[in-house]
């Protein structure tokens, strides 16, 4: 199964990019040749691009708070898991301490850097980061992995906080979705929303079939229209039944 996620705000838009970046970063970051290095340390200036809404943290905080008070709620429920629902409080109460105890703005130890923005302000060239135009960078390069190890992972880790807040968040978001199967006929899926909000989309689909979803919503309706690539990669649209799961995410 391939999962589609649409979110259907910015918010969650926001919080779904920096999850790909830091997925993007650790993958790069545990490699040891200095061109995938040098990838890790672009992601984390593509990070401070996304995250630099002032209110982010703030955004991170009270959510986090907000899903406590409800899930302390369910402590009187004996239908609940009382072992699932205490791992889960543990791992708001940790990330909300660790948020709250970090400090100044989202990535200030990096943008104080001199030297990493030297760097930054050269990445944004195509090919600006040659060893002619930042020398000290190329002789960085050379140092061995596990020193541009170290170094870049204690550049990242002031925004180790934030990026946990956010796991947490979405993983909370998504098991609020419930899944349902269903078809979309001839590869066209419209639902009536009813005005109802929600958080954001999740989507299903074999890959065998070949059918990439294309989604647009509103608080009144969802559409889900398939279509498939030809050899070229031009999109052209599913014509057969398409079943696929679907799973609407609100806190």
């Amino acid at each position: 199964m391939i999962i589609f996620e649409y979110p259907f705000n910015e918010r969650i838009r926001t919080l779904l990019r920096l999850e790909d970046l830091y997925e993007k970063f650790i993958f790069f970051l545990h490699q040891e040749h200095p061109q995938q290095h040098h990838v890790a340390l672009a992601t984390i200036f593509e990070m401070l691009e996304v995250a630099g809404r002032a209110d982010l943290k703030s955004d991170l905080l009270q959510e986090l708070e907000r899903q406590k008070q409800t899930l302390l709620g369910f402590k009187s429920n004996p239908n609940v898991a009382s072992e699932r629902l205490d791992e889960v409080l543990s791992d708001v109460d940790r990330s909300l301490v660790a948020l709250m105890g970090s400090q100044g703005k989202t990535g200030q130890n990096i943008r104080d850097n001199e030297w990493l923005m030297s760097i930054r302000g050269r990445t944004i060239i195509p090919g600006g980061a040659c060893e002619f135009d930042l020398p000290s960078y190329y002789a960085w390069q050379h140092r061995s992995p596990q020193q541009r190890f170290n170094d870049i992972s204690g550049w990242f880790a002031p925004l180790v906080p934030l990026f946990d807040a956010i796991s947490v968040v979405l993983r909370l978001l998504r098991e609020s979705g419930r899944s349902t199967k269903t078809i979309a006929q001839a590869g066209s899926y419209q639902q009536m929303l009813q005005g109802k909000v929600y958080q954001m989309l999740r989507l299903g689909i074999d890959e065998s079939l070949g059918a990439i979803p294309e989604i647009s919503a509103n608080k009144y309706m969802l559409w889900v229209r398939f279509t498939s690539q030809d050899g070229d990669m031009k999109p052209k649209s599913f014509e057969n039944d398409v079943p696929f799961e679907l799973a609407l995410c609100n806190f």
